[in-house]
């Protein structure tokens, strides 16, 4: 028999040993020692794309550190980038927090707010001597970089003096100058091992105008130089980032240390999350929309946050996710099974059940009478028996998956054949005794019939007991409805692998359209968003473009982790 109603121990992914949160354990210490009187954390997106799966961990980790300590987490928006930036991701990453379960209260910042003071500790720098303005371009400041083996030289106009250089940034803020024509940098060792030390960046001339301060500025101020700053304006104590930011943690400290800044807050880096059969770069998404191989960003195979949500996955299961992986220093890649897991495990306590037919053959029960229609029962859900039953009409003409019929099936073949029996989920055991196809030798009716004695899964006395249990859906009273069949959206677990194109890992039955399907009536008032088990076959969810008279359902998850042996 092909799967079973609900999860069984053998189904569900084992569960991942007890997270660590070497964050968490600092927190403590800080707040025992009296090194911090309350916790304040952020999470600080930039708003030139949608969140993705790899925002989770910090989304999870940042609010979660906050709510255990009784302190507050930002939302705040590194908004410094006017050319890439757009209301539209602001919303939405407003959205897919709230919709993880999340609130940042009143603290809802953008970096845009501290412009005016970015600025004027950019002029102190100045006047302390340890920033100038540079007239070099790009490719030059690259050169002059050095490498990791050889130290960089200084620009030569690293030497201006202050009061020059106050002119000249003015004249930046002012307009005065192109595009790429001058730089402002801070001055600290061209020598240094660590290459973000050698006099990095600070603002550049961007004249584009901003979503929040118009054309008030046309010079903004670089990540490295907001991030910490903004920190300290906000009073944050615990500034958590990705490990590829520790090399940034001098110069982090360098700012805060040379303004002399009435408070510190401290950066803790932590590893990103990794999946595999997964891809996290806005360069790929980018790349998936704009060549139609996804239908939109929030398409249910792509791993935003908003595809996961369309998919049918759960702010619930993916924060036990989030929080089951652990916080540690070192980069790993998770079991894309891992997260299915957590899913699998919430959708199979919450899910009603309902049986739906994806590739309908269909069955005449020669027996049964034509205008009868007779109710059956079966569980909301079978593991909670408050939530009571549901009718099923069953009828002479019903519809099965053409899956659970073979022609010529091998040995123990629980389902139906020719001249075989099996059972109605809920209903009779059936007998079929004919097989009509179409002109070109297409299944496309079995002519059975019920035995009335087997009603509620009775076995006749001195008769075998039949094995295989199918579902069907009466073809009378039936829903119509286009399934949309999801699965991963990569068969290799490392698409993005060195001299890899991802096209080249694209699942060709990533999508695979049933617009034939047919569901059992009690879904009739089934509205966007809701969830069900379709029994035998998985987890599904109404889709959002799904309407009274065209109802799309999305499969969300397979019953088991049909990839564990791949």
């Amino acid at each position: 028999m092909a799967g079973t109603q609900d999860l069984s121990n053998k189904e569900q992914d084992s569960t991942p040993q007890g997270p660590k949160n070497f964050i968490q354990d600092i927190i403590k210490d800080d707040l025992q020692q009296g090194k911090r009187q309350g916790v304040v954390t952020r999470f600080p997106p930039e708003p030139n794309g949608f969140l993705h799966i790899g925002h989770l961990k910090s989304i999870v980790l940042n609010f979660g550190l906050a709510e255990k300590f009784e302190g507050r987490c930002h939302l705040r928006f590194d908004d410094t980038n006017p050319v890439a930036e757009d209301q539209k991701y602001i919303d939405a990453i407003q959205q897919d927090i709230k919709w993880l379960g999340f609130d940042w209260g009143k603290h809802l910042h953008f970096a845009s707010d501290y412009f005016d003071d970015l600025y004027n500790f950019a002029v102190q720098l100045i006047r302390q001597g340890q920033a100038f303005v540079d007239d070099c371009d790009g490719d030059e400041i690259r050169k002059m970089r050095g490498a990791l083996t050889e130290p960089g030289q200084n620009s030569p106009y690293r030497d201006r003096s202050p009061e020059e250089n106050l002119d000249l940034f003015e004249r930046m803020k002012n307009g005065e100058f192109e595009e790429g024509s001058k730089v402002l940098r801070a001055k600290i060792d061209m020598s240094s091992p660590n290459m973000n030390l050698r006099d990095p960046l600070l603002y550049r001339i961007r004249k584009v105008a901003h979503h929040r301060t118009g054309d008030k500025w046309c010079i903004y101020p670089l990540y490295d130089f907001t991030h910490g700053l903004s920190d300290m304006l906000e009073e944050v104590t615990h500034s958590i980032c990705t490990l590829e930011f520790e090399d940034h943690r001098p110069l982090y400290e360098w700012i805060l240390q040379e303004l002399k800044t009435p408070n510190e807050p401290q950066q803790i880096e932590f590893a990103r999350l990794g999946l595999d059969y997964t891809v996290m770069s806005k360069r790929v998404f980018l790349q998936l929309v704009e060549e139609n191989l996804v239908s939109g960003w929030d398409d249910p195979r792509m791993p935003t946050i908003r595809g996961m949500r369309r998919r049918g996955y759960t702010p619930e299961s993916m924060r036990k996710f989030a929080e089951s992986v652990g916080v540690t220093k070192k980069n790993s890649v998770i079991s894309l099974g891992t997260l299915e897991h957590f899913v699998r495990e919430d959708l199979d306590q919450t899910c009603a059940r309902a049986m739906a037919v994806l590739d309908p053959i269909k069955v005449t029960l020669e027996n049964f009478a034509d205008d009868k229609i007779q109710m059956v029962k079966g569980p909301v859900h079978p593991k909670d028996e408050s939530r009571g039953e549901r009718e099923i009409p069953l009828t002479k003409t019903l519809y099965i998956d053409r899956d659970d019929f073979m022609e010529d099936p091998p040995k123990k073949y629980f389902r139906l054949k020719p001249d075989g029996k099996v059972r109605l989920r809920y209903g009779y055991v059936i007998h079929c005794h004919e097989v009509i196809k179409d002109s070109d030798g297409k299944v496309v009716e079995l002519k059975c019939t019920y035995d009335d004695r087997t009603l509620g899964g009775v076995t006749p006395e001195g008769e075998k007991k039949v094995k295989g249990i199918i579902h069907w859906v009466s073809a009378d009273k039936g829903i119509p409805a286009t399934v949309r069949v999801y699965d991963r959206l990569f068969n290799d677990p490392n698409p993005m692998g060195k001299d890899k194109d991802f096209r080249d890992s694209l699942n060709p039955e990533s999508l695979v359209m049933r617009e034939n399907a047919f569901l059992e009536p009690s879904l009739a008032s089934a509205k966007p968003g809701d969830r069900f088990q379709f029994e035998r076959l998985g987890f599904f969810i109404v889709d959002q473009e799904s309407t009274d008279d065209a109802v799309v359902i999305n499969r969300t998850i397979t019953l088991k982790d049909t990839w564990a042996k791949k």
